[in-house]
């Protein structure tokens, strides 16, 4: 993987091991080693709940530390509000839960909210508590967080750090070089990428005056911040450099991990704003009183900073999902709040952004040979009961689940909080999640499979939700003649809908503001047991890839949508916890042959 990728890998195994120490009841921090809150933000009340069980168990567990804070907060009913209108309302909430106690805080604020439509699989439980293939018991993007940012709480001026719940950046430094956030204003981290990320993240145009070109962090400040630009204006604006001729690189090696790269940028990754500035931001999100429309942490604040800074941003929507009326004057508003604050940049020459948001970049970087999966060291079968005469052992991803012997797992697929029986086979890059097949089936390759309980009346039902890998659940038409516009496992939805016996009208579409999608369509049956829920759902599929009719008019259908609705999360941790009992019972038993499969 190279000596750069391998210098991640040992820093990112020390803040592994360091973490590891300081979690559970026991463990003792010195005093500003840990943070004094870890703050996630919820889409609403049902979601923060289950945040707020999640956190319960591990606590319960000693899977995190003890001595921090957590506290869930919910983004006020109606209109969506987007990150941006989720950090107002957390530095709100951090006001009224701890009084003037916060401004002496040490904050890390995590966006756990949103629907999670590209992997619906953490749609349920939420982005941030997505399991990886590391650890006993597995981690959790909430642990790898804590343990990413290990030594920032130490080193920063009370204020807030402002991250995502589904990116993972992994950075080397030199011993003696420490990555400090104690400036006022806004300090963020700039990772090299080359200039096709850089259309699609934040991009920093830096001021080359405040750079010396050595070692691999340095601080800077940043001119002007673009968002999401397209190559033309990151050319025009000063932001790329050239590979062996850019005083930011140390090297000409330093322009990302790519060889072949001639020309990079700088991207954004996670900022920090000190207390004076968050609470500036809380007076401005006081004085508003609601939002109405959604912004974004990075476009509308970064945007607004350093000496380069134009309002012209605020009058461009091309990069909005959904425009409200008032969002360009509350953007404005934020420009003449903020212009003239600084924007300060610490360069990690050697790092690296991670994103697994999507059902394509979690089963690359969990199952190929990828770097991410090297760095972090992801272990092919993680906290499982799994059967020696297993293959391919190095192209699978296995977490907290149980497989019986017979049973085929094709190459490059993950299985997580599962029970998978012996005459199942799966094929190859496909997701199983939180399902329970006892069934002779045979799973088609690249087949998405989630089940979700369920609870409408007075008692407990499942629904399993089941797409191609590459089906596109975020796409939507407003008219019903369009649907065939919409693609299930390669076949057109109204082609679906006539081997399922279902008439397309509005009564098949659960959304009120006529997105019509895969998203909102009632086309999953409701079951009275989780195994047979899968078996309707895969019958389902199995029409489709057979042209063979399946009837489901008989059945009570959902949608995604309505399945997150009526989700009963105690139900699917319960789920969850009888697997792990049972691995646990079972690692005892057999440590010497599991720690031979890991290693192995």
């Amino acid at each position: 993987m190279g000596e750069r990728s391998a210098a991640r890998r040992e820093d990112t195994a020390r803040r592994l091991a360091r973490f590891a120490a300081l979690r559970g009841a026991g463990a003792a921090a010195r005093p500003g080693e840990l943070w004094d809150v870890v703050v996630l933000t919820a889409a609403d009340a049902a979601q923060a709940g289950a945040f707020r069980e999640q956190l319960a168990e591990k606590l319960r567990r000693e899977q995190l530390p003890r001595a921090v804070r957590y506290l869930v907060c919910a983004d006020p009913p109606g209109p969506r509000i987007g990150n941006g209108g989720s950090t107002l309302h957390a530095l709100r909430c951090l006001e009224e839960q701890y009084g003037d106690q916060w401004t002496s805080f040490t904050v890390l604020l995590i966006h756990s909210g949103g629907n999670s439509q590209r992997l619906p699989s953490a749609s349920a439980l939420g982005k941030i508590f997505t399991a990886l293939p590391l650890g006993e018991p597995v981690y959790q993007m909430l642990e790898l967080k804590l343990a990413m940012y290990i030594d920032f709480p130490r080193r920063m001026k009370p204020g807030v750090l402002v991250t995502c719940s589904d990116d993972i950046e992994l950075y080397s430094t030199g011993v003696t070089e420490t990555i400090t956030f104690d400036k006022p204003g806004f300090t963020a981290l700039a990772h090299p990428s080359d200039l096709a990320v850089g259309t699609t993240h934040g991009v920093f145009v830096l001021d080359p005056s405040s750079f010396s070109g050595k070692g691999g962090l340095e601080y800077g400040s940043c001119y002007r911040f673009l968002h999401k630009p397209d190559v033309e204006t990151m050319q025009q604006s000063g932001a790329v450099c050239v590979r062996g001729d850019c005083p930011q690189l140390s090297s000409p090696g330093n322009c990302g991990d790519s060889a072949m790269a001639s020309e990079c940028v700088y991207t954004d990754s996670v900022f920090y704003m000190d207390h004076s500035t968050a609470q500036q931001l809380l007076g401005f999100y006081k004085q508003m009183g609601t939002l109405g429309c959604e912004i974004d942490a990075y476009g509308d604040f970064l945007q607004a900073l350093g000496p380069g800074a134009t309002p012209d941003y605020t009058k461009n929507t091309s990069n909005v999902s959904r425009e409200d009326s008032g969002l360009v004057a509350v953007r404005q508003q934020l420009y003449s709040l903020l212009q003239g604050t600084a924007l300060n940049v610490i360069v990690l020459n050697n790092s690296q952004f991670y994103h697994i948001g999507t059902t394509q970049e979690y089963l690359f970087h969990f199952t190929a040979e990828s770097k991410l999966r090297f760095e972090l060291g992801l272990q092919p079968v993680a906290f499982s009961i799994f059967p020696d005469s297993a293959k391919t052992l190095d192209q699978l991803s296995i977490i907290q689940s149980i497989l019986e012997p017979g049973c085929v797992i094709g190459p490059g697929s993950v299985i997580e909080y599962s029970r998978i029986g012996p005459e199942v086979s799966v094929g190859k890059g496909s997701i199983v999640s939180g399902s329970y097949i006892n069934f002779s089936v045979n799973l088609p390759s690249g087949c998405f499979l989630s089940s979700v309980s369920v609870k409408m009346t007075d008692r407990v039902e499942y629904v399993t939700m089941v797409f191609g890998v590459g089906d596109n659940l975020k796409k939507g038409v407003k008219l019903m003649s369009d649907i065939h516009f919409l693609q299930f496992f390669g076949v057109s939805l109204p082609e679906c809908l006539d081997l399922w016996s279902l008439e397309a009208s509005d009564q098949l579409f659960s959304s009120e503001d006529t997105h019509l999608g895969l998203w909102t369509a009632r086309i999953f049956p409701v079951c009275s047991t989780l195994s047979e829920s899968v078996r309707m759902s895969l019958n389902m599929l199995n029409s489709v890839q057979h042209k063979s009719a399946f009837k489901l008019s008989g059945f009570q259908l959902l949608s995604v949508e309505e399945m997150l609705t009526y989700k009963d999360v105690e139900d699917m941790l319960k789920f969850r916890k009888q697997i792990y009992g049972e691995i646990s019972g079972s690692v005892m038993e057999k440590l010497p042959a599991l720690c031979y499969l890991w290693i192995d």
